[in-house]
């Protein structure tokens, strides 16, 4: 490409446009600092069992499972591979917490506390152990029930189902948790 040369006419009118200039003595720029507020956590509802529930979740209608019967969930838009590779123990356990011969109030506050602390820690795949319910009157396993129920409610699961024999079979769960990112921002 051809180096245009400028006519005294345009240098003048260049020089016009830029204005006065003058030479730059150091090429160092110093920042100022600024006091930003400094990041908080976001606090925690006293009401962690609604703050954990979906909206609309009161409506959910669960059929009651038995004694030997599997659970399985999968939310609205994960693909039902996410579900096999659950099963299959993919996703490795990041946690566990033990809840049968709790009783159900006992049980529902733990679980939300274990649950909120896992998401936290960015946990991905969690083993909750609920038990089979053999102790339970007319052999109608509770715990079990009410686990299918509220890890349905919850905000934070994405799947869950029947851990594998080795680990506890029909009495315990693997649950698959949302990522963790909304709170990455506080290890940063």
């Amino acid at each position: 490409m051809a180096k245009k040369t400028l006519t005294s006419e345009e240098s003048d009118l260049f020089r016009h446009a830029i204005g006065k200039v003058r030479s730059v003595i150091s090429d160092k720029v110093l920042l100022k600092r600024e006091n930003k507020p400094k990041p908080y956590p976001v606090s925690i509802s006293a009401d962690s069992d609604a703050a954990a529930r979906k909206s609309g979740a009161a409506t959910i209608e669960v059929e009651k499972v038995g004694l030997e019967d599997s659970l399985s969930f999968i939310t609205p838009g994960l693909q039902n591979n996410v579900l096999k590779k659950l099963r299959r123990g993919y996703f490795g356990l990041d946690a566990e917490i033990d809840l049968h011969g709790l009783n159900s109030n006992e049980a529902q506050r733990q679980l939300l506390h274990f649950l909120h602390s896992c998401v936290e820690e960015g946990c991905r795949c969690v083993h909750i152990v609920h038990g089979k319910g053999y102790r339970s009157a007319d052999n109608h396993p509770v715990l079990k029930n009410n686990l299918n129920l509220w890890l349905r409610q919850h905000n934070d699961v994405q799947a869950f189902c029947s851990a594998s024999p080795k680990y506890g079979g029909t009495g315990a769960v693997f649950v698959l948790l949302q990522s963790a990112e909304k709170y990455n921002h506080h290890t940063r």
